[in-house]
């Protein structure tokens, strides 16, 4: 069920397959049907969240800053 106080385009339904933990971020990758999402978060987050490998979640992306280069 999508979270309704956000856009729906921002929201990616998926699995969390790795989480590379660090001393103060640390690197949550979150397989979904549009590839794989890192999230940048605290660790004291992850453990906060009690996050681990396998649950379905949904990623929420806010941007607020996107850069373009053509190739």
């Amino acid at each position: 069920m999508p979270i309704q106080a956000i856009i729906a385009r921002n929201q990616f339904r998926g699995k969390i397959v790795e989480i590379l933990l660090g001393s103060v971020v640390s690197e949550v990758d979150v397989d979904t049907p549009a590839g794989v999402i890192t999230s940048v978060i605290t660790t004291r987050s992850v453990r906060d969240l009690k996050l681990e490998v396998g649950p379905e979640l949904i990623a929420i992306v806010k941007a607020a800053d996107v850069a373009l280069a053509k190739l």
